[in-house]
Order: structure tokens, then C-alpha cells, then sequence
């Protein structure tokens, strides 16, 4: 059996559709294999993609983007737990490139989305997915929309974003908590808050800030977290997972009382993929970019690893490789264009013939 289990190819395929156009690939590549397509997700875009199977409902509400302007965003409800992704809410997909902010962009939607999954009949938990967002805030903006105030010197609320949190200096928690269930942070990296290996320097220039900006945002960042620590009683600066999406996990430890979990191992757990990866011949995987960052808790990393573990080889098909691949491992690019599926189809075709036909 050939097992497709890719992610989503940011900014061009989703992980579905990936998924789709390998396993045609792999069809024609070599003809009468058996095909098993699973797409999946570390935490970020394309979350609730590989979790829904069957009629599992889902809800759909307007939230504040990270612009502040009203955007769609589902909720997956399946066996008494919400999904949530906060890329829906928050992701840089939402944001035109010349837009792109994270001193002025928030996560207030991702705390909008919390509050409505709650409220829903039948929901136990929450699982929020971590990843691809536009923001760089630390959570501020999820705990403004779940009731806690952020406040200057003068004891007016800050403004939105990233660029803001200098000016604070205490969080004041809302009179009434509001009714949370327990939520699961689903992390796409295992990056701390705080840091040289931390949310502003490693992916505030990829959500679009310079120089000067980044080092704003890790001054903002560390008055977060010190306030976090003083007036909520919790330490997040050094929390493993704190840094992804901006901070949001951070966040959702400090104002919603979350427990961080690696995306990657969560989602492979309740997709079913151990199961699948017993059975499997060759395993194609792929995403967007492979460079250094996929095997620190990125999903792609995950899938080889695993799949090495039980001396299955794995076919790589990427937009762009840019790091050395393990023993057992076949890369194929798109080269310079970005990829399409009838190109990813191509890839896989031209990758499964190669490694399994006779």
C-alpha cells in the first residue's frame, strides 16, 4: 500500500487537495497499488481538514481577523471536542502581503473562537491548532476578547498588536472568568515565547517585520510574559511550544489555562496514522518548503521519522528542499514556479514509478 500523508503546501494546496492530486499520481506512476490518502496537519492550516471524517458538523461564525475586520471562521465538533484553528482567525493568509504587520495585527479572533466552541451543545474540550498566523501579539488579543484588560500607565487599554505591549504594564483578569472548557494547544513548533530561538526573532520577518520591528516585538514579548508572571502567577517565557504562532501558545497557557501539546504526534495519534504506517510500502509525504525548521516538531519531520523507524522509505515532494534529507528519503521539487496539483500529480507519478516498479 502506498500511504499519502502530506500537509498543506502553504499559500498554494492545502493539505487535502495535496493529498488528492499525490494520490492520482501515485495511480498512474504505478498502476493496481493500492492508495491511501491521508492528509494531515501539525497544528496549523489544514487542522480541521484532516480531522473531519464523515457528516462531523460544522459550525461557522464571523470573528475578527487580524486586520480587526470581520472574517468566517468553522469549528469542527467531533466526539465531544471542539477543533478550532487559530490560522482561521489569525493566519497570515488573511493578511494581503502589503499589509502584513505583526506590530499591529491580533489574535482577538482565535479568543472569539474559544468562547463560541464552549458555549456549544455536547463540546468537552477544545483543540486549538497553532500555526500559520499573522501575528506576533503573544495572545494579547485572545485575552482581550476573553475578558482580561491590558493596560498602560494611565490605566487605558493598549491598542492592538504586537508593537503595543511595551506600553504594558499590568493585566488586570476579568471579574468573571469566562466559561472555558479545558483546551488543548496543538503546536506546530516546539520555539519558546521568549529568545534568540523565540516567537520575534524566528517569525516576525516571516509575518513581515524588519529589523527594528522584531526587536520591538521581543521588548513587548518580555514585558508580556513578566506581567504574566506577576499578576496571573504563571511563567511562560521559556514554556517549549510558547512561541508558535506568535506567541499564541504562550497565551493560551496564560489566559485560557491550556496545556501544549506537538501538534505533529496529536494529529498522527487521532488520524489513525500508526495504524496506516504498518501497512504501508512507500510513504509520500510533502509541504510547501523542507528546510531545518520541519524536523523540529514540524509534521513532514514527523512522518519520516516514523516512517524510517519501520524501514519504510519515504518520497518527499516539496515546493523547495533546502536541507540535507535522511538515509531512506527521495526529494523531488517543483523547482522555481510554485506547485500545482496537476504538477505535485507529475512529482508523485514520476517518484512512486521510480521507487516501486520493477
Amino acid at each position: 500500500m502506498i500511504l499519502i500523508a502530506p500537509t498543506s503546501f502553504k499559500g498554494t494546496i492545502g493539505a487535502a487537495d495535496a493529498a488528492a492530486a499525490m494520490g492520482a499520481g501515485a495511480r498512474h506512476g504505478v498502476p493496481g497499488a493500492e492508495v491511501l490518502e491521508l492528509p494531515l496537519s501539525d497544528g496549523g492550516p489544514g487542522l480541521i481538514d484532516a480531522l473531519r471524517k464523515g457528516p462531523a458538523p460544522l459550525a461557522r461564525l464571523v470573528v475578527t481577523d487580524p486586520l480587526g475586520e470581520p472574517t468566517e471562521a468553522p469549528i469542527l465538533v467531533r466526539g465531544g471536542r471542539a477543533v478550532v484553528e487559530s490560522a482561521d482567525a489569525c493566519g497570515l493568509h488573511l493578511v494581503p502581503p502589503e499589509r502584513r504587520d505583526p506590530l499591529r495585527t491580533t489574535t482577538r479572533g482565535v479568543g472569539e473562537l474559544l468562547l463560541a466552541s464552549a458555549r456549544l451543545a455536547g463540546v468537552r474540550e477544545i483543540a486549538c491548532g497553532l500555526g500559520g498566523s499573522a501575528t506576533v501579539d503573544g495572545g494579547a488579543g485572545l485575552a482581550g476578547a476573553l475578558g482580561y484588560r491590558l493596560l498602560d500607565v494611565a490605566g487605558r487599554e493598549i491598542a492592538p498588536g504586537g508593537g503595543s505591549l511595551e506600553r504594558l504594564v499590568r493585566i488586570e483578569p476579568p471579574p468573571l472568568r469566562p466559561p472555558l472548557l479545558p483546551v488543548i494547544g496543538l503546536c506546530d513548533v516546539s520555539s519558546p515565547l521568549l529568545g534568540p530561538h523565540g516567537a520575534a526573532p524566528v517569525f516576525g520577518p516571516q509575518k513581515g517585520a524588519d529589523a527594528p520591528g522584531v526587536a520591538r516585538l521581543e521588548a513587548g514579548l518580555e514585558r508580556l510574559a513578566e506581567r504574566v508572571r506577576l499578576d496571573l502567577g504563571t511563567d511562560v517565557a521559556t514554556l517549549p511550544g510558547g512561541g508558535a504562532a506568535g506567541g499564541l501558545g504562550a497565551g493560551l497557557v496564560a489566559f485560557a489555562g491550556a496545556r501544549l501539546v506537538p501538534g505533529s504526534e496529536w494529529v498522527l495519534r487521532a488520524t489513525g496514522f500508526g495504524g496506516a504506517l504498518a501497512r504501508a510500502r512507500l510513504v509520500v509525504t510533502g509541504e510547501g518548503a523542507y528546510d531545518e525548521q520541519s524536523a523540529l516538531g514540524k509534521l513532514t519531520g514527523e512522518v519520516i521519522r516514523r516512517a524510517r523507524a519501520r524501514g519504510v522509505p519515504v518520497l518527499l515532494l516539496c515546493g523547495a528542499i533546502r536541507a540535507l534529507l535522511p538515509a531512506g528519503v527521495t526529494g523531488l521539487s517543483g523547482g522555481a514556479a510554485p506547485l500545482t496539483p496537476s504538477g505535485l500529480e507529475a512529482l508523485a507519478a514520476e517518484g512512486c514509478a521510480r521507487l516501486l516498479r520493477p
